[in-house]
């Protein structure tokens, strides 16, 4: 008889029976550690001073070790980590006693991220993940500046105004009066373009505040009871859910069609109103990368606001697109050369190329705008603007994206530009020539090569009516080291909760996936996430059956509350 194996820990807890052949199998499952997490129960109470763990019944008498107990620091560094206790332990969830070496927090540390899927292989993510050397030094420089204070580092906060010039620059903000003064643009370097959004959502909201209160003859205590609201597309990214959630501004939702995934200016004029605090343009949604027609709007906007008095403005939501756009051929007009785009915000981690956490807001002009959000601090005799919502923050992002702006320059970012969109392009062709009983296997859904990013987003051709969806597609590419993104063609309603229909003509459970091309997604690596995709199609032949079952399962709420499953 071979010898059983012992029980593995998270499993001794379960009650067990005697089979036919005689051996004891698990039965009912009354407790199963469910985390790599140790449990509560098997935490020490406290630490003697000799490091032995004190019994809370008897504070004077050591208990006995458990399998939780590590020695001390100096006593443990006589041996690498994996021949230590931190080896054979899980991480506990309470605050540890004393420290570990040097290297075993780092090795532990290394230990989550090593379970995390190769960011090089995302394309789900828009967001950068390569750097060249000098810049990881460039990143670990400004780690240690706290760039909100002016006073402390002047040289540094000099740094973000010059990256911010260069920004304002690029989208052609006209120079402010108060340049001079200021020594920049009304404008700021932010946390990611999440923050930079609320800041141009709130700039806008206390704008169209003074306008209400003085053409309606309120107070400012009466105006604070209106509810004005936001004109947007469905296709709008999670920063303006926090908007609406916090900032009491009510949605308006203009739903585009799935031919176009943009905003149409009729409809747009349509929604407008006197409650109206703006208009957001997406240059890049992140479906399928579209630029919305913000000329176009700009003009239907300006006929509204003529015709009633109004003064409602455009801010370009660029998270995307602001660092794509400049670099593209016969782009129309989308940033400040449009006279109602009051301002513009785009992520700097994106393809601005610079690392996580980097946004940037520009505004049209201070006065009755940036002065809204603007906290003014003096420092060294001069005048400076604190726009942002938190206050201390490392100085990584701008560090870095100025780094990048000067390594490449214009010549070297339309390069990346150019680059990413050929691959693209390849992309995009590789999936129309995939075919399924000599019909196309997929439908292409962005705008190729005109007015949008370097994104490729597709759906299984809705007339094969296949047993699986991009969904599946995404679950199983993801065993072959890929991750792609699989939607259902709906939205979350930032009021009411439900999830509604993306598109005016196509139901909300249809789906699609995307692919973002960020300029470490190479021509070699495109060729092998085709092959991929090919191979996992295949499979997906082969048990589509079993997906089909799968999708006919209905999640049903029982009257207890417990969700139960029903075929």
């Amino acid at each position: 008889q071979p010898r059983a194996e012992p029980t593995p820990p998270a499993l001794t807890r379960m009650s067990t029976t005697t089979g036919r052949s005689g051996t004891r199998a698990p039965a009912t499952l009354k407790r199963m550690r469910t985390s790599r997490y140790a449990e509560w129960d098997e935490r020490p109470s406290s630490t003697a001073p000799d490091g032995m763990p004190v019994s809370p019944a008897s504070p004077q008498s050591p208990v006995r070790p458990t399998s939780l107990q590590l020695p001390r620091a100096n006593a443990a560094e006589r041996y690498t980590y994996y021949a230590s206790p931190w080896a054979a332990q899980p991480q506990p969830p309470w605050f540890p006693e004393e420290g570990a070496p040097a290297t075993f927090s780092k090795t532990r540390v290394a230990e989550y991220q090593l379970l995390d899927f190769n960011p090089q292989l995302n394309t789900s993510s828009y967001v950068n993940v390569v750097f060249e050397p000098e810049e990881d030094h460039v990143a670990l420089m400004g780690l240690r500046v706290n760039i909100a204070d002016q006073t402390i580092y002047p040289g540094s906060f000099r740094l973000h105004n010059d990256a911010l010039n260069m920004v304002a620059d690029l989208w052609h903000c006209p120079k402010p009066a108060q340049f001079d003064e200021y020594g920049c643009f009304p404008g700021a370097g932010t946390v990611g373009s999440t923050e930079a959004c609320l800041l141009a959502g709130l700039a806008l909201k206390f704008r169209w505040r003074a306008w209400y209160a003085k053409r309606h003859g309120l107070t400012e205590h009466q105006v604070r009871a209106v509810y004005p609201n936001l004109v947007m597309s469905t296709m709008f990214q999670a920063c303006w859910e926090k908007m609406f959630k916090y900032m009491d501004v009510e949605p308006n939702f203009v739903v585009p069609t799935v031919g176009s995934f943009t905003l149409d200016p009729d409809e747009v004029a349509r929604h407008v109103n006197d409650k109206t605090i703006g208009v957001v343009c997406i240059l890049g949604n992140h479906y399928g990368g579209q630029y919305d027609p913000v000329a176009a709007i700009g003009a239907a906007i300006d006929r509204v606001n003529l015709e009633n008095g109004w003064q409602v403005g455009i801010h370009v939501d660029a998270a995307s697109g602001g660092f794509i756009a400049p670099f593209q051929d016969n782009v129309p007009p989308w940033d400040f050369r449009v006279p109602q785009v009051l301002s513009i915000s785009a992520s700097g981690h994106k393809f601005g190329e610079s690392c996580c956490g980097t946004g940037w807001v520009v505004w049209r002009e201070r006065t009755n705008l940036a002065e809204f959000v603007a906290i003014n601090v003096s420092y060294l005799g001069g005048k400076a603007e604190s726009y942002t919502l938190n206050f201390s923050r490392p100085a990584s992002g701008v560090y870095v994206q100025l780094y990048k702006f000067l390594r490449l320059g214009k010549e070297g970012y339309r390069m990346l530009t150019n680059n990413q969109m050929a691959t693209a392009e390849f992309i995009r062709c590789g999936l129309k020539a995939m075919l399924h009983d000599d019909k196309p296997l997929f439908k292409v859904l962005d705008h190729g090569s005109t007015n949008c990013l370097p994104v490729v987003t597709a759906m299984l051709h809705p007339d094969l009516d296949l047993p699986y969806d991009a969904i599946d597609l995404q679950h199983v590419l993801a065993e072959r080291h890929w991750y792609v993104s699989g939607y259902k063609m709906q939205f979350h309603d930032p009021v009411t909760g439900e999830s509604l229909p993306l598109f005016t003509d196509m139901p909300a459970g249809t789906t699609m996936f995307r692919v973002v091309v960020k300029s470490n997604l190479t021509r070699a690596l495109a060729g092998d996430l085709l092959t991929s995709i090919g191979n996992s199609v295949q499979f997906l032949e082969q048990v589509g059956e079993g997906y089909a079952a799968m999708h006919q399962v209905e999640v049903r709420k029982s009257k207890s509350g417990a969700h139960i499953t029903v075929c």
